[in-house]
């Protein structure tokens, strides 16, 4: 499964998604939209107006979400 999540530097919520998904031991890939602002149109086209957006698999969403992040630790396990 693949998951994305998009931040920008000195975020918060970006950092604590991106431990939190470490702790689980998650793999994703990061896109920074402070170096790739192209793709802030295709968040603001989804609705989306702040970071981090995750997106995996058939689901997405913005902020820090635990229990959304729990739910894919739980997936990636099953996966594994």
């Amino acid at each position: 499964m693949r998951i994305i999540i998009y931040t920008k530097d000195n975020c918060v919520q970006c950092n604590a998604t991106k431990n939190a998904m470490d702790k689980k031991g998650i793999d994703y890939q990061l896109i920074n939209l402070d170096s790739e602002p192209a793709a802030v149109e295709t968040l603001k086209s989804l609705g989306y107006r702040q970071v981090p957006v995750v997106m995996a698999a058939d689901e997405h969403w913005s902020g820090f979400r635990p229990d959304k992040i729990s739910a894919l630790g739980q997936l990636a396990m099953a996966q594994g």
